[in-house]
This record gives C-alpha cells, sequence and structure tokens, in this order.
C-alpha cells in the first residue's frame, strides 16, 4: 500500500513576487474604476467633493432618469478648483469616506 502524504510535503511555499528591474515597465492596475465628474466643493484640504451623473432607465416607466452621487476624492496638489470636470480613480481606502483620487483635470470651469 501506498504510504499518505506528509502534509509538509503538500504545503509548498510559493515563490515571492520579483521586483521590476530598472527601466522595465510596470502593468497598470487592472479593474481600477474611474468615473468622470464636476467638482461642487474645495472647501477641504487636500480633498474635493465630485458629482457623478449617470443617465438609467427607469425599470417600470421606461423613461432615462440621471442618476447622482457623490465622491469626496484626494486632491493633493489642491489643483481642482469648484466647477472642473475631473477624472477621479478608485485608490486605497485613504480615509473613511475618501477612497477616490483626482486623476487629471479635464476641463477647467470658466472663470465668471
Amino acid at each position: 500500500m501506498s504510504e499518505p502524504v506528509k502534509k509538509e510535503q503538500k504545503a509548498r511555499a510559493k515563490p515571492a513576487p520579483r521586483a521590476p528591474a530598472a527601466g522595465e515597465a510596470v502593468a497598470p492596475a487592472r479593474n481600477q474604476r474611474s468615473l468622470t465628474g464636476t467638482v461642487v466643493s474645495d472647501k477641504m484640504d487636500k480633498t474635493v467633493t465630485v458629482v457623478v451623473e449617470r443617465q438609467v432607465m427607469h425599470p417600470t416607466i421606461g423613461k432615462v432618469v440621471k442618476r447622482t452621487k457623490k465622491y469626496h476624492a484626494h486632491n493633493e496638489g489642491n489643483d481642482a478648483k469648484m466647477g472642473d470636470r475631473v477624472v477621479i480613480e478608485e485608490c486605497r481606502p485613504i480615509s473613511k469616506t475618501k477612497a477616490w483620487k483626482v486623476a487629471r483635470v479635464q476641463e477647467r470651469a470658466r472663470p465668471e
């Protein structure tokens, strides 16, 4: 009869992932969500509130309705101002309400 396999033989350690060499391209993060919205508040330091508007079909009526949601996004250089159109990307949680960062300012608000 065959001997049972020992636990030490079953559980083999996987090799650690290697770090990219100097000059080697790093693959971008997969499944990173990005949204486009308008900055509605820039009163906080290094944080902006972005309103993202989307259009969905109403399940019963069949009419297209607008749905809005507010996101707090990290704005490192305080470069996004109120009224700007920005692209935000999902990132690790920075605070209780902040898990997005401003990737770029798409369009500046017109000065009044």
